[in-house]
């Protein structure tokens, strides 16, 4: 696993072996963040993330390359969260992130209303009644014209409509599915 662009980019990064961590491919970070940024790298610039069942942080650290200010990994396995921090030390990053070590609804009100421009939506995959509360909780935290981007099994759909949230592009890589979410 490695960073796929911008400032760290090709640098590695560790995962953990036994936990039930599934980190984003590489090659479906490429394409998520190819998607996201349409040919303009500065696309991402000054953007606020929320990289939420983060694991390795992967995601997030990807953003975090591409030039989004600040990035909040949120990650309830202790050795996960560690990893993250781990992950961004071996990587130099000093500032623009925190890594909270708590459970996804439980972190969401947290943070002031309308202030992820991104919202990075990964749970584990057997845990699908996660994703419909999850994106409840981010209503009021998502700027106008913000994107919920979420990670999840094709043999499941969280649906084209969640709460507030419809989807506006779905896009299918092997047996992981992207579903991108705006509010209504």
């Amino acid at each position: 696993m490695r960073v796929i662009s911008g400032k760290y980019r090709s640098r590695p990064l560790r995962s953990l072996r036994g936990l039930e961590i599934r980190p984003t491919s590489d090659r479906l970070r490429e394409t998520l963040f190819n998607v996201l940024t349409a040919g303009n790298p500065r696309a991402l610039e000054g953007s606020v993330w929320l990289d939420l069942f983060a694991g390795t942080g992967a995601v997030g650290i990807e953003a975090l390359s591409r030039g989004a200010s600040q990035v909040y990994f949120v990650e309830s396995a202790a050795a996960a969260a560690a990893l993250i921090r781990e992950n961004l030390s071996s990587l130099g990053v000093d500032s623009g992130f925190a890594v909270m070590k708590k459970d996804v609804v439980q972190a969401l009100p947290h943070w002031a209303e309308s202030h992820a421009d991104f919202v990075f939506l990964d749970p584990p995959y057997r845990q699908q009644e996660i994703y419909g509360q999850t994106l409840e909780g981010l209503e009021k935290l998502l700027r106008s014209g913000g994107l919920v981007i979420a990670e999840h099994d094709k043999r499941f759909d969280p649906g084209d409509r969640v709460g507030r949230f419809s989807r506006k592009r779905k896009l299918q890589q092997g047996d992981a599915v992207l579903s991108f979410y705006q509010l209504d």
